[in-house]
């Protein structure tokens, strides 16, 4: 990104000083620390792999331009973190430095609304005890990244309405690019950006030529997702109006949404994003960032979108609300601003046990029900005694070592046709992991991306067989075993029979191209 001198001049009518603050290099240095050491000593002490993050790892094997249910980005972290042994620790801390470049790029930003040291300092801290940012940096998925890209574009957007550089269009296309390859929701808040540009003064930029070339060059980046989408005739598509129409997700009314903003935000945080809104809004210079957020959360609501959609957004509602509180607070005695600090500290500290994997389960669930606060489902389906972040990183070694006693049991000549069929993607990911280690042959899936790797080789005679119902079972097998499977933390689905299913009555060539399971 070019660099703006430090004493250069403002063109913002609202910009609050004509020179860019000095960044606050100490504050940055120990909120970033302090974020960092939090994720290292609490993501893999208590709990294991969670449930997309043995996907990933599964699709990290198989590096695409595409996936049915995801943007590549994803598989390439994943390789990463195998490429350093594939350990949970080298998965984790992935997403925590994603977390710490978060904190950067959001103090940044307060700098460039032109807060000082408090500003930013206050900035910094609100992601940093923010449930919502806690929860996504604690795992290895494409929703910690996706807030890092979107305040790449926000930072320079807002440096191009400060400095009236449009030449910078071209780094928001990068960004924006690497943005769509990692989520393809990075379109919405390319619309949300749009639609508050042409809301405002700044329409003149689609005048120019550079905001059409930086766009030129998002679609560039995004291209080979296109083209994959394109072969494949566009899957993603496809598995998105299947999770509309079976009604899978949870739709929330405009009250329990915004409700559920304020708890998975940090309720106490409340104080910092609102009139970071407001203050943004009233800022002529600033007035496009904050309409972007008003009509990416409009566009949420409407298309009823998961609460975490919004995650990604509010970190420029948190730089504003910073200066918001450092214009308030700057004739105000230094222990006003030290009792306001302190107060979002304090009030923010009982929701971290919660949102991240510091407690034993039972711990966590007997804090949990303590404080009376749980967040809502995700997924009609999902029931479980934990939050479903959590409950699905329980219960997969010992699927494994379940399975493997069931192969071993067998006779090398019964094992040799002897296929393992996994109902969705986590458990065909826990296979693919832990099995080696008990010398288990690769699962077989059609959930999402897996069917793409089928059919497998051989015909088996026998399956051992995850998530069937016990009619499937009837109507499949010529006879069959059921051994009981059960994680008191784990999500409820899980806990069905393991079948050995003995004398297959199908061919799996012959069925695995004519269905697929994608939602």
């Amino acid at each position: 990104m070019a660099v703006i001198p430090a004493d250069e001049k403002s063109v913002g009518p609202d910009s609050p000083s004509v020179r860019l603050p000095q960044i606050a290099t100490g504050v940055l240095i120990a909120v970033c620390a302090s974020k960092l050491l939090l994720h290292l000593l609490t993501s893999v002490r208590r709990y294991g792999y969670f449930r997309d993050e043995l996907y990933y790892l599964d699709l990290a094997r198989h590096l695409d331009w595409g996936y049915v249910d995801c943007a590549p980005l994803v598989a390439v972290y994943a390789k990463v973190a195998l490429l350093m042994g594939g350990s949970l620790a080298a998965l984790r801390i992935i997403p925590a430095i994603a977390g710490v470049a978060l904190i950067v790029i959001t103090t940044l930003l307060a700098r460039e609304f032109g807060g000082q040291r408090y500003a930013q300092l206050l900035a910094g801290i609100s992601i940093l005890l923010s449930p919502a940012y806690l929860v996504m940096d604690s795992l290895m998925t494409m929703n910690a990244f996706e807030p890092l890209y979107w305040m790449a574009c926000a930072l320079v957007l807002a440096r191009i309405l400060r400095t009236g550089n449009s030449r910078l269009w071209l780094w928001f296309g990068f960004f924006a690019g690497l943005g769509l390859e990692n989520k393809h929701s990075t379109l919405s808040f390319g619309f949300a950006v749009v639609v508050a540009l042409l809301l405002t003064q700044y329409r003149r930029e689609f005048a120019k030529p550079w905001i059409w070339i930086g766009g030129a060059l998002a679609l560039a980046l995004f291209l080979p997702n296109i083209i994959w989408q394109i072969r494949h005739h566009f899957p993603t598509i496809e598995d998105l109006e299947n999770v509309r129409r079976s009604g899978k997700n949870v739709i929330l009314g405009p009250v329990a949404f915004i409700k559920e903003q304020i708890l998975v935000m940090g309720p106490i945080l409340l104080i910092v994003w609102v009139p970071g809104l407001i203050w943004l809004l009233r800022k002529r210079t600033w007035r496009v960032l904050g309409l972007t957020f008003v009509v990416f959360f409009v566009l949420m609501e409407i298309s009823h979108g998961k609460d975490y959609y919004l995650f990604p957004i509010y970190p420029i509602l948190f730089a504003g609300g910073a200066l918001a509180a450092e214009e308030w607070l700057t004739n105000t005695a230094l222990w006003t601003r030290v009792a306001v600090t302190a107060a979002i500290v304090i009030f923010s500290l009982p929701l971290v046990p919660i949102s991240t994997w510091m407690l034993s389960p039972e711990h966590l669930l007997a804090y949990q029900n303590a404080i009376g606060i749980k967040p809502a489902k995700q997924e009609v389906h999902h029931e479980s005694l934990l939050i479903q972040p959590v409950a699905d990183q329980f219960g997969w070694p010992e699927l494994v070592r379940e399975v493997a006693g069931i192969f071993d049991s067998l006779s090398p000549a019964e094992r040799s046709v002897t296929g393992i069929w996994a109902g969705n993607y986590g458990e065909a990911g826990a296979i693919d992991e832990f099995g080696p280690q008990y010398g288990l042959p690769r699962a077989w899936s059609r959930h999402q991306n897996l069917w793409y790797w089928g059919p497998p080789p051989q015909v088996y005679k026998n399956l051992i067989v995850i998530e069937w119902d016990q009619k499937d079972v009837e109507d499949n097998c010529s006879s069959y075993q059921a051994f009981d499977h059960y994680q008191r933390f784990g999500m409820g689905e899980e806990n069905t029979p393991i079948y050995l299913c003995r004398g297959v009555k199908f061919d799996i060539q012959k069925i695995w191209w004519h269905s697929h399971h994608w939602n």
